[in-house]
């Protein structure tokens, strides 16, 4: 069974990606959605596990509702208040997230800080 994320935007897509194994597929919605694109996504995706990673803002709300009604038994992974987004919310607190989804053996841990 395959594993897709869906995010936002490119940035956010490459700020996971730095973060998990190539086994999973992230999808961007590019910050807009319409007909078209939610068909698009679902044909990816299908009936394959799928977790919604958006901003918490107002769009990331808009979107995650969106995408909720096309995949309602998707996992929802939340990024903390105050972070600019995915793409702007520090490593560690992605990584945790993850973890909480229950990803933890796609994720690449950074290398520990020697002292």
């Amino acid at each position: 069974m395959s594993i897709f994320i869906i995010v936002e935007g490119k940035n956010d897509r490459s700020r996971l990606r730095r973060l998990v194994t190539p086994d999973i597929t992230i999808l961007c919605t590019f910050g807009t959605l319409n007909t078209l694109k939610l068909d698009s996504l679902y044909k990816q995706v299908k009936d394959q596990e799928v977790y919604l990673f958006m901003d918490n803002d107002s769009s990331g709300k808009k979107i995650r509702g969106a995408l909720r009604d096309v995949f309602p038994d998707a996992t929802h992974i939340y990024t903390r208040r105050g972070y600019a987004g995915v793409e702007g919310t520090p490593d560690e607190y992605l990584i945790a997230q993850l973890e909480k989804a229950g990803l933890e053996e796609f994720i690449i841990y950074p290398p520990p800080v020697p002292y």
